[in-house]
């Protein structure tokens, strides 16, 4: 919640792009996703520390087979829990379509800011969170490291998602290790290729990796779908979208 707070207050003094809008206002229905995500995360806290525990008490798990220095231990393991806690599972409800109707949530926002970071539906954080526990398991990471990602995925998700606006030196060198707010507002354009883009969240690399990374100028994006039926600030028809039968995306 400080996170959020900086980085709300700070796009409000410079900004990428000038939205006329409520601020607050807007604010109100990303909150309340917020919350609910909240409360899924806490819902498998337990199942997280209890696997983490299990994994190093038997020696399970990628960074348990090998030996490393610390530092480099810990840097692999951010890598891992980033591809695989939030790149794949982010790439993944792209290309799924009953996971991406609720991923549609996320992108109806029409006014991309720091508030947006946590905007998904109760039924994409759980996607989320069994993600985390796979990328946990898979890795072995101890619970110490485990925390060290989360809170720098939920941190690192908010200025990404932050409107704003870096000095074109700054973005780019930090660009190098970290997403930046010019990369990823491009995956937040209306219309493809540009949507199903820069889905990296901590580290950038992972997208050019596997060429899914897209370069679009700010004043050119239109935040939100072109496919879907704007009701951005209706929290019923949020809530209720993915269940409704209909679709949302073109075919490409």
């Amino acid at each position: 919640m400080g996170g959020l707070m900086f980085f709300w207050i700070v796009e409000g003094i410079i900004p990428i792009t000038r939205f006329d809008y409520k601020k607050r206002s807007h604010a109100l229905p990303n909150l309340f996703f917020t919350l609910t995500t909240a409360i899924v995360n806490f819902a498998f806290a337990y199942l997280i520390v209890k696997g983490s525990d299990a994994a190093v008490a038997s020696g399970w798990g990628i960074l348990n087979w090998i030996d490393l220095p610390l530092w480099m231990e810990v840097l692999l393991g951010m890598m891992l829990l980033d591809l695989l806690g939030a790149y794949l599972i982010h790439w993944t409800e792209h290309k799924v379509h009953w996971m991406w109707k609720f991923h549609i949530i996320h992108h109806s926002d029409e006014h991309v800011d720091a508030s947006s970071a946590l905007r998904h539906h109760p039924g994409e954080s759980l996607f989320r969170a069994v993600f985390t526990l796979m990328a946990v398991l898979v890795t072995g990471a101890p619970m110490g490291l485990v925390m060290l990602y989360q809170s720098s995925s939920a941190v690192l998700s908010q200025f990404n998602h932050s409107n704003i606006s870096l000095p074109r030196w700054v973005d780019i060198s930090i660009g190098l290790f970290i997403v930046t707010p010019r990369m990823h507002r491009v995956h937040h354009h209306e219309s493809l290729p540009y949507t199903d883009a820069n889905y990296g969240n901590i580290f950038p690399f992972w997208d050019r990796i596997f060429r899914t990374y897209e370069e679009k100028e700010s004043e050119d994006i239109i935040y939100g779908l072109d496919v879907y039926d704007k009701r951005e600030s209706h929290l019923g028809d949020l809530l209720g979208l993915p269940f409704d039968g209909k679709r949302y995306r073109k075919e490409t």
